[in-house]
């Protein structure tokens, strides 16, 4: 029995090698392998001395050869393969272990041009395709994690039985499938192309998830290869696995906090916030974070955008929360957290750049049954376009809290309202099917609070009926994007109640 091993990662390499050689296997290996396996001195074959060629350009070319292909590709149930290989004095081989070039590695690293074409593996996706296609006949192990299981099964029944046989084969097609997934993405955004014919998308599992939406349901976590995305980077330092419900609100809490600069709390449930608030510290903005609504904070996700100290660890103490997500933990705080067994704390680690944080050429995906919705990432109405439309103008306390809300509203679920006051919500309407009755959820949310607060509407009022509900509830100054037919009545209306308005030109849907 023959084996070609051709690896750029040589982890559990000479392990699995020497496996093999101690099984009676016969070793074939290109020069870079066969190198790493010298030094543990396993010996090898060289590509070469099957081939009777040298390898060509620098390299390209070593294994893209009849003599290679032919072994690995015959059908050792077909006479003419046989006799093929026979006239050509040709002998199979048997199992083929490759990993290829780190091209993704080498893009996130900052190589670009021609340094990244060279990372693009050819012979190495051939030699897994062409294992993979004969897979009855041949053992193709495109990841060294599998080293193992089959060496395992090789020793106790001599064989690699068709079940596994099967899954090693879609394992290799799904690595190469990926890999050309990835060289694609990165050469369509370095042409420039937004909405390529065919999007691909590479995807690798992160985790397993506790559950799905319900219980009933089974679910993963797939990072998108490509993009250095919070969630990825995520590590979970305690408690219970994760829920797919979990993760989408931590997701959301994380975007939240990480959306402003100054310490900054979010306290999400169902991807919308009970309560956001920047304030001097991360404990101080927690407790005006969770005063926007103590009630609905129950069961919900903390999100912080600087590190937990203790006094929020100790603030956090009276209420139950699913998980916590900032960057990182005091020495004195993860022991306070952890007393809670079912508490997932979970770091980030690296700074809190959140949504603004985005990549150029990152496309927002939605799924829909048989495929996906695709769009650029909604960015932040730049600040000096916002024009003020109404006879009073914001004082530099209603702006500065303006600016807040404006922020918050974009993590809203539409139709979305948040009042505001001192760079806390104190309000907020989510998701309702009338624009009024988001503003009729926000200010019985707010009570008492809502007099002299601001309030932010994600999209225009389309009739004066919220504004008029804002201004009774002792509203002063509204941000929305304008662009309504009946502007001029929502103008009127605003100055009716002294209140002052802010137009910014720019819609902020979340649906």
């Amino acid at each position: 029995m023959r084996a070609l091993l051709s690896v750029s990662d040589t982890s559990g390499l000479v392990a699995f090698a020497r496996g093999l050689s101690d099984l009676g296997w016969e070793l074939i290996a290109t020069d870079g392998t066969r190198a790493a396996l010298a030094r543990e001195g396993i010996n090898a074959r060289g590509v070469f001395e099957v081939t009777s060629s040298p390898e060509l350009l620098g390299g390209r070319v070593k294994t893209l050869h009849p003599r290679i292909h032919a072994a690995i590709l015959a059908r050792r149930a077909d006479p003419q393969h046989l006799a093929d290989l026979a006239r050509e004095g040709i002998e199979p081989i048997d199992l083929v272990a490759v990993n290829l070039y780190a091209f993704a590695d080498a893009a996130a690293a900052g190589v670009s041009g021609t340094a990244l074409l060279e990372k693009i593996d050819i012979g190495g996706v051939a030699l897994l395709r062409a294992a993979a296609k004969n897979h009855d006949d041949v053992i193709v192990v495109a990841r060294p994690a599998r080293y193992d299981t089959v060496l395992e099964e090789l020793r106790e029944r001599g064989r690699i039985g068709g079940e596994t046989r099967r899954a090693l084969a879609a394992e290799a097609f799904s690595v190469t499938a990926a890999y050309d997934a990835s060289i694609a993405s990165r050469l369509t955004a370095d042409a420039g192309t937004l909405f390529p014919d065919d999007l691909t998308l590479s995807l690798r599992k992160v985790r397993d998830l506790r559950y799905g939406e319900n219980p009933h349901q089974h679910a993963a976590f797939y990072a998108l290869r490509g993009e250095d995305g919070a969630m990825t980077r995520m590590e979970q330092l305690h408690g219970k696995a994760t829920s797919f419900n979990n993760m989408l609100d931590v997701s959301a809490a994380w975007r939240m906090a990480a959306d402003f600069a100054q310490p900054t709390v979010a306290i999400v449930k169902h991807q919308n916030p009970c309560g956001i608030a920047s304030e001097t510290t991360v404990a101080k903005a927690y407790e005006r974070a969770f005063l926007g609504d103590p009630i609905s904070a129950f069961g919900g996700i903390v999100g912080v955008n600087r590190v937990v100290t203790r006094e929020l660890a100790e603030a956090l103490r009276d209420t139950f929360y699913e998980a916590i997500v900032a960057p990182g933990y005091e020495d004195e705080a993860l022991p306070l957290l952890k007393r809670r067994k079912n508490l997932e704390i979970l770091a980030v680690p690296g700074p809190a750049t959140g949504a603004r944080g985005q990549r150029n050429g990152v496309l927002d995906l939605k799924r829909v049954p048989g495929g996906f919705l695709a769009q650029t990432p909604d960015e932040a109405a730049a600040e000096e376009n916002f024009k003020v439309v109404t006879e009073r103008h914001p004082t530099l306390d209603e702006l500065t809290d303006l600016i807040f809300a404006w922020r918050c509203v974009r993590h809203v679920t539409s139709n979305a309202i948040v009042l505001a006051k001192g760079l806390a919500t104190v309000g907020v309407g989510p998701g309702q099917l009338s624009r009024v009755v988001s503003v009729e959820v926000a200010v019985r949310r707010a009570g008492e609070n809502a007099r002299l607060a601001v309030m932010a509407s994600d999209a225009y009022f389309p009739f004066p009926d919220g504004i008029e509900v804002a201004g009774r509830a002792g509203v002063t100054a509204i941000i929305q994007p304008g662009g309504s037919l009946r502007d001029a009545m929502m103008i009127e209306t605003a100055n009716k109640h002294r209140i002052a308005m802010l137009f910014t030109g720019r819609r902020h849907f979340k649906h």
